[in-house]
């Protein structure tokens, strides 16, 4: 990987996903060196968090609309993915 990435949590998430899958890539081809897959391995770590992190805070704007005995939309209610 010739270029090092920005900041992590200035990336887009489909830009660090992006990312994390050139990682896995770089990983599975077998031509990266210890030391750099070593790196790329907490790279790809940190990528994978933000990732998950940046799923869940969407997740918990995501609203269900519950609709009222008419069939029309009655009221909203937060996600609940339990």
């Amino acid at each position: 990987m010739a270029s090092e990435p920005e900041n992590i949590e200035e990336l887009s998430f489909e830009d660090a996903l992006k990312r994390l899958e050139a990682i896995v890539h770089r990983l599975e081809s077998g031509d990266a060196s210890l030391d750099e897959s070593i790196r790329l391995y907490a790279e790809g770590d940190a990528l994978r968090a933000q990732c998950e992190a940046r799923l869940q805070a969407a997740q918990a704007r995501i609203e269900k609309i519950t609709l009222g005995t008419d069939g029309k939309p009655a009221k909203l209610q937060p996600f609940d993915a339990g």
